[in-house]
Parts: structure tokens; sequence; C-alpha cells
């Protein structure tokens, strides 16, 4: 008998950013493993994921860190920026310091989105009321009594209260107890008072908090003073971020005081190598927590008085702009920041405080507000319940509650009651824990620790198979659904994205699906977000798959990331031949990229290595059929591509070997004819139809009808009828061969093509192939400012972007700027290595096509004529006879 329930009850005490990151890291951790989940949030606050940081609705609040450090998931870095770019703020880049409040609506949307996506796995409900009591309960479990009256019980709880009350302990009795001393500035009204009038005012403290305020209430005529014992700001961050630099060596295994010496020296050499001391700074942050346990008590005590606050105000950074208008106040007089303490307080009978410093500084302020932060202890009903029972003691110098690993230790140094918690509240064990980088990974790590010992729901004993024979390490209805999306991709047909995001959604933890979906986005411009599939495959791979699903997800990983991807897929192929989904993405025929950085032959030896999984599968013989031709040894690919169409009449690959057979053959018009009668059928439902509509339209380039290749453009290939990577494919390229050949007069529509691409893709392709179509499309528009971005994007890309598109798009502009000869040579030396972008030989040819075009503007008619007669060789095409009749050599 399991010892669990079969619905398991978390309750997490606070729906602030903490509480809201565990919720939504427990939800979707649930929902992947199917394990029942009863999650209950206590929070007086109407909305969950605003807690006090977030509620404020002043744009000059921003955040202290760049939106690229703030997602909720710590293995998808730019999940926020993504929300920003389709939440309103479509140029939000990972270098931005998002407003706070922005930050809030997008904690509160990300659980919404988890909540929804958990429906039927884990119920979730907001107790909009305040935890008062939290105690054991005789059966091991918890119990929570609320503000209310009520009582909730539950298996185990998260406290997620955030950082201590301000006790304003500094303050002399008399300035506590004045009307105007505001020890809460971020309560509902606070700062009514203070903005109502014009009165000078008294931040104490200088941190974050302060400037905050200080951004809120200076204005003309008023002075905001601001004090702290070391009157220091917080610093900057840097407007133009310098490199990043690794930690340095000799950080374990050291005295402390050679500790500091290592930290100071590193310092000093990010400023002589980057001209800056953040990249040091920031390089330690991985390695904050480790180095503090390390540290004895004492250690750690002598660390915070000598360099705490050092530390703080240069670890706890403001934003540029934040950072920019603290020092126009200071400059105009506006802000004056002091050294020291406050040491007395008098009160007028006009309500205003006459305010003396330590070193006899005398200030007449109408506001006295409490910046210092949190309080020393955690003093609100919830932990002096815990505190009093032994249940839970004060951390290490007093910081938090003692801790391991976010379980909460007793009276007795044991993890008693099933409590935990994270962020603030574990300061003592990890020093470095109030920031949204460290609490996301906190989140992450305590919905794995909460949901490990849980059963997850019953699964069949017996895996179900995709059409090859594989297990699928999902429940029948996904697989079907899964099927149903491989089938479409390997015919080459439309819906498959449709189906595979329907597979994810009835087992959201289901790797294999993410993956494919993350492929498709990646390398075929699916509407799919990519790093969130990759990141949701990874995770799912973790917690539930087989060894050929992880190594799938693994190759997909690395073909994303530009790491190693051929090599990776070829080892998987190696292991799982049978692997379908995987073979199709080896080899370059029309949905996929195919492998770019082995030797030419392979996908060839790949297909016929693979022959005795697929015993003539129509898939496998379409491939076949696409590589022969490639090889020119046409007549076996059509013979081939036949064979396979027999047996599936909508193998999308099949087709397109024929495709290829009629126009290295020169058979354009009865390739035009029999391509037009299956698109207009059987390819009706092909997702590429543009592709094999681009294909008609190059046999109608090679029979000289320039007439009939501007029908298909407008009927088949324009813009709207074609969008995306699709756009700079088919239609960029037809476009430039037109022009190049001179069958389309007048002003050429390129610049319709990018305006339906995003500048994303046009400015950071994310494979070869694509970036040569978008090289193409941008020489047909004569851009050559983004010409010039594209090769600096290619120049610091994989490594058939560096070798293959950067001195492409160095040759076009040549080509843009009329340089010719220059142009000429550049794209002379990259005929031969060309096949590495991928894709086919009819694609590439746009390459020797512009070619021929620069010889002959040039001058270089011999040259010219030399090309052309060996086209006219390979096949006769009366567009070539007629352009080579037109060379004077």
């Amino acid at each position: 008998m399991s010892p669990f329930p079969e619905r398991y009850t978390v309750a997490v005490v606070g729906a602030g950013a903490a509480g809201t990151l565990t919720a939504i890291h427990l939800c979707e951790m649930a929902t992947r493993r199917r394990t029942p989940l009863d999650l209950v949030l206590i929070d007086p606050a109407p909305e969950a994921g605003r807690g006090t940081p977030y509620t404020t609705q002043d744009p000059g609040h921003r955040l202290n860190v760049p939106a690229g450090g703030m997602s909720c998931y710590p293995d998808d870095p730019g999940h926020f920026t993504r929300w920003l770019c389709s939440h309103g703020e479509p140029n939000a880049t990972a270098t931005d310091f998002a407003t706070r409040y922005r930050f809030g609506a997008y904690l509160a949307d990300t659980l919404a989105q988890a909540v929804v996506r958990a429906h039927g796995t884990v119920a979730v409900r907001h107790l909009n009321t305040r935890a008062e009591h939290v105690a054991g309960a005789p059966d091991g479990r918890v119990t929570v009594r609320l503000a209310d009256g009520t009582r909730l019980d539950a298996d185990t709880a998260v406290l997620a209260t955030g950082p201590a009350a301000p006790t304003a302990s500094w303050a002399p009795a008399e300035l506590r107890a004045a009307a105007r001393f505001i020890g809460e500035p971020w309560n509902t009204g606070a700062l009514d008072g203070p903005r109502a009038d014009d009165s000078d005012v008294l931040l104490v403290g200088t941190g974050l908090t302060s400037v905050d305020l200080t951004l809120t209430l200076e204005r003309p005529g008023r002075t905001v003073h601001a004090v702290s014992r070391n009157g220091l700001l917080p610093q900057s961050h840097a407007l133009t971020p310098a490199a990043p630099m690794p930690a340095p060596e000799g950080l374990y295994g050291t005295s402390f005081a050679q500790l500091r010496r290592t930290v100071y020296h590193h310092l000093a050499r990010a400023v002589r190598l980057r001209g800056d001391w953040r990249p040091a700074l920031d390089s330690l942050r991985p390695h904050t927590a480790h180095l503090w346990r390390r540290l004895s008590l004492e250690e750690r005590a002598e660390l915070l008085a000598r360099d705490g606050a050092l530390w703080n105000t240069h670890r706890h950074r403001m934003a540029p702009a934040t950072g920019e208008s603290v020092l126009r106040a200071r400059t105009m007089r506006r802000l004056a920041v002091h050294a020291g303490s406050v040491t007395h307080a008098d009160v007028r009978d006009d309500g205003s405080l006459d305010v003396k410093l330590s070193g006899g500084r005398d200030l007449h302020v109408g506001w006295v507000i409490d910046c210092t932060g949190p309080g020393p202890t955690l003093d609100d009903p919830v932990w002096r319940s815990l505190l009093e029972a032994g249940a839970a003691v004060p951390g290490p110098l007093g910081m938090g509650v003692a801790t391991v690993d976010g379980h909460l230790l007793d009276a007795r140094g044991n993890t008693g009651l099933p409590l935990y918690t994270l962020g603030a509240p574990r300061r003592g064990e990890l020093w470095e824990t109030t920031a949204i980088p460290e609490i996301r990974v906190q989140a992450a790590a305590l919905s794995q620790q909460l949901l490990a010992p849980l059963i997850p729901r019953r699964r069949t004993a017996r895996r179900p198979l995709d059409g090859h024979g594989l297990a699928l390490s999902t429940h029948a209805e996904a697989a079907a659904a899964y099927r149903t999306g491989l089938d479409r991709i390997l015919k080459v047909r439309a819906g498959a994205e449709d189906s595979l995001r329907r597979a994810v959604a009835l087992d959201p933890g289901f790797a294999l699906g993410h993956a494919a979906l993350a492929l498709l986005g990646h390398e075929c411009g699916a509407a799919v977000d990519v790093p969130r599939a990759l990141a949701e495959a990874q995770r799912c791979a973790q917690e539930r798959a087989c060894e050929r699903e992880r190594s799938f997800v693994e190759v997909v990983t690395r073909r994303v990331h530009g790491d190693g991807g051929d090599a990776a897929l070829a080892h998987h192929l190696d292991d799982h031949p049978a692997d379908a989904l995987a073979l199709a993405v080896a080899v370059p025929t029309i949905a996929f990229s195919g492998v770019d950085d082995l030797d030419d032959d392979y996908a060839l030896r790949l297909v016929e290595r693979t022959s005795s999984a697929y015993d003539g599968h129509w898939f496998h013989t379409s491939l076949l059929a696409f590589l022969r031709q490639e090889q020119g040894r046409l007549d076996e690919a059509g013979e081939l591509a036949l064979r396979a169409l027999a047996a599936e009449p909508a193998s999308g690959h099949a087709v397109h070997a024929l495709a290829h057979v009629h126009y290295e053959t020169g058979a354009h018009g009865e390739g035009r004819d029999w391509l037009e009668r299956w698109v207009a059928g059987r390819g009706r439902g092909a997702v590429h139809r543009a592709h094999f509509s681009w294909h008609i339209a190059l046999h109608e380039l090679a029979l000289d009808d320039p007439a009939a290749v501007r029908k298909r453009w407008l009927t088949q290939l324009a813009p709207g009828r074609v969008t995306g990577v699709r756009a700079l494919v088919d239609s960029g390229s037809l476009l430039w061969r037109a022009r190049l050949s001179d069958s389309w007069r007048g002003d050429l529509p390129a610049r319709d093509i990018l305006d339906t691409v995003e500048a994303e893709i046009l400015e950071r392709p994310a494979t070869a192939f694509t970036a040569l179509h978008c090289a193409i499309t941008l020489t047909a528009v004569g851009d050559l400012a983004a010409l010039r971005r594209l090769r600096d994007h290619a120049a610091a890309a994989d490594e058939v972007q560096r070798e293959v598109i950067a001195p492409l798009c160095d040759a076009l502009a040549a080509l843009v700027e009329e340089r010719f000869r220059d142009a000429a040579r550049g794209l002379d030396a990259l005929l031969p290595v060309l096949r590495r972008v991928g894709g086919s030989a009819a694609q590439r040819e746009v390459v020797e096509e512009t070619l021929l075009y620069v010889l002959t503007a040039d001058g270089r008619c011999d040259a010219a004529a030399r090309l052309l007669d060996a086209r006219l060789e390979r096949t006769q095409a009366p567009r070539d006879r007629r352009m080579r009749a037109g060379l004077v050599t």
C-alpha cells in the first residue's frame, strides 16, 4: 500500500515572487509526471505574483537585473524576454531592464498558464487570507491556521514569506511615534503624504529601496536626503556590458584571508582586461553560496563586517537608466547623501521633524521614511509560532532560519516536520538568496524534492509504438497524436505541428513530442517557441524517457545550439537506425537542413546503412531516390521515386526527388505538367506546397516563359500566400533568379517578402541554409546595411556560417556596391564548398547564376560563356541558350 495519499496537498504560504515561482514549478512538474496534486496558495493579495516589490506602477521603478536574468525557468533564460516581446514590447532584449510592474504581470501570467496546463492533474486554490499559525499534526502532516478562523491541513507546507518586515529599531522612540514617520513605504497609500506636499524628505538607508523612493519623490523645490552608516549608493550596471569572465582559480581549499586576496586580485584583473570590475563580480555569483557554506561563523561575521557594505553596493546594482536619474538628481542638488545615523528627532507643532544626524548635522524635513530594508529576524505570526514551538530556529548569525536544502531544522537540529522555505529565510544558509536568479533555482529544486517520492499515476505496462516499431514513453492517446504528426512530417504534409501540439497537450511529460516541436520551429520555421519547447523536452527527458528518446532530445539540443548536432545525429542513428524522424532530419531533401559538417557522401551511406530497418518502406525509398539524383544517377532516382509514389502517392520526398530528376534532365515541359497535376491533386495538403510551386516556376524560367513565371509568382508565391522562411527560400530566390536572367521586368517586389519575415530570422538565422536565402533576398533589395549585419552574425555563428555564409555576404555586398570583380572572385571561391549549407543543388544554383550575372556585368564575357557552356552541357534550357547567344566573346 502506498505511504502517500492519492492526492498530495502542498500549502504555499505567500504568493509573492518566491511563492509564485514555487507554484509554477510544482504545477508543471506534477503535470509532466502526471502526479495528482492539490496546491493551495495562501496570501491576502488579490493577485498571485505581485508581492510587495512588483506592485509599484511607477515606470521609474525598474528591475535591478536585466531581462535575460529574470526568467521563471533556470533552463530557459530567454523566457521573460520573449514574454515582453509578445506582450507589447516587441523590441525588448535580454539586456533591457524592465519595469517591476511588468515583471509582476509576467509572474502572474506564467502562473496562470501553468495552472491552465495543469488542469486535471493539479487543483490550485488561492485563499485570500493570511496564515497566522503553522504547526505539526499528529499524523505527520501540518496544520495551517488562517486569519479568517479556518484551518487547512496539508501534507507539506512551503513558507514563501519573503524578507522579514522592517523593525525601525534604529529610530529613536520619539521618531517611531511621529505621524510623519513612514515605517513601511511600500504599503498601499503610505507615500500619499510625501507626494502631496513639497517639504524635504529624509530617507534612512541608501540601498535600492532608497533609490526607488528618490525617483518617486524628487522634484523641483524639494531636497531628498538619504543617510546610511557608509553613505554609499548602489553602483549602476554598465550601459554596454563588458565580455564575461570565468571565475578565478583557487576559490576553494584556501584560507579566508587568501580567498579575500583572490577575489580582490580578480576584480583588479577585470579592470585591466575588461576596463570594468563587473564581469569579475558577476563571475562569482554561481560560487557564492558554496563559498559561504565553507566559512566558519567567525569568518562569515568578519566578511559581513569588513566587506558587506561594499559587496552590497556593487553586487546589487541599479539599472543604467536609474543610475542616470540618480546622478542627475544629485547634480541638481535634489538628492543629498550623508554618511551617519539618526541620533535624535523632535516633532514640531506642524508635524514636521527636526532630525539630528551623527556628526552634528541637523535636518528639517517634512517626512522620514525607513528604507533600511528587511529586519534582522523573521517576526510575522507564522514564524513566531514555529520559533516559539521549537519547530524552527534562527539561522547562522541570526540570519533567517536554519535549513538544510530548504528543509527547516527544529530545535534538536532535525528536519522533523514537512516544512520548507526558500528565498530570504535561507540567508543564513546561503547568504545571497533574495534575487530571482537564485530563487527560481531554489523553487525548481524544491519542487523536485517535494514530488520525487510521490507515485505518479499508473501507466500501462506496455508502451505504445510509433509507426516504425519504436516504443514511446507516453500513453496511447498521446502516442496516436504523435504518430499522426510523424506521418505528416515524413510525407511532408501540413498539420504535423498541430498533431504534435495535441500529443504534448495530452501528455505534457512526453519528451519526444516537445523535441519534435522544437525541431520544427528551429529548422522549418513553424510557429513554435523553440527555447521553451526544448527546455520542456530536456526536463521531460530527465524525468521520464527511454534511452532513445533522451538521445534524440540531445540531438535536437545540439542542433538548436549549433554544438556538434550533426555528429550527435550520426551517433544516434548508428544506435537507432529505425528512428524515421532522425533519418528525415539527417537527409537534406525538403523539410530539414540535413547534415552539413560531414563529408558529402555521408547522407547516402546513412540511407544505405539503415535500409534493413525499413525493408523497402516508401519513406526510405523516397530519401534514396532524392540522394540518387544528387549523385547524378537520374534514371535510378526516377525509378525509385515512382516506386515510392506507387506505395504512397502523397510522399512529398518522392515528389521532390522526381521534380529534381525532371529539372536535371532538362525535361522542363514534362516536369512542369506532371508537377502541376500533383500540386492540384495529392499535393494540396503538402506543407511545402510553395516549394513545389517554386519547382514549377524553375521549369518556367528554364523554358524562358517570363509571363508564366510572373503569373506563378502572383498566384502561388507572393507574400501573403507564402511567409517566413519559406518566402525567403522559395519566393525570394525565384525573384532574384528571374531578375538575373532578365525574366522579370519592372520593380522587383522583394521588399514585400522581407516584410513577412521576422527580424530575428533575417539578422540571426539559425541555420546556414536559411542564412543563404536571407543573403540572397537582402541582395535583391540592395540592403547593404542588413547584409553586413548578417555577415557579422554569421562570423560569430556555427562553423558553416562562418566559413560559407560570411564570405558569401561579403561577395554579395560587393555586388550591391558594383564591385563586380571582387564579387565574382568571392562567389567563384564558394562554389566548391556551397554544398555544406544543405538544401538541394537546384536551390544552391542561385549562387552560380549570381556569379554568371557579375561576370557579365564586369565585362568578362569569356568567363561567363564558359560557365554557360558548362550549364548547357548538363542540360539544355531555352533560357540558357538565349543568354549564351547574347554574349559577345
